[in-house]
């Protein structure tokens, strides 16, 4: 008979979450500079993030982004998108965090994780 098999720990941990920071970075208008088309979709940031390849970032690395300027980032890259528009994408995420009504959960989840 064979010995208990020894539980295997997850490799990745799981992202965080949360459909109510995302209604707040939402209900934001575009991030670029000068923008007013609607609608708003969520951007997830991937620089600077604790996101890995083919995996996508915890929602609270993203930043409200029209749907042209969404389409935009994920055709250039994120680089060229900041470059073109003057923005660093990752010092608004980190301002959308800081401002959110989840704040407290985001700062756990981060602490959790180590960043």
């Amino acid at each position: 008979m064979l010995p208990r098999k020894i539980p295997k720990k997850g490799n990745r941990t799981a992202r965080w979450k949360s459909q109510a920071h995302c209604n707040f970075v939402r209900g934001h208008h575009c991030c670029v500079p000068g923008c007013e088309e609607m609608p708003i979709e969520v951007a997830h940031v991937r620089c600077g993030s604790d996101a890995g390849m083919g995996r996508k970032p915890s929602d609270w690395h993203t930043i409200s982004l029209c749907r042209e300027h969404h389409s935009q980032q994920h055709a250039i890259g994120e680089g060229s998108f900041e470059d073109m528009h003057g923005i660093s994408m990752a010092d608004l995420a980190d301002a959308f965090a800081k401002s959110s009504p989840k704040k407290a959960e985001i700062e756990r989840a981060k602490k959790d994780r180590g960043l």
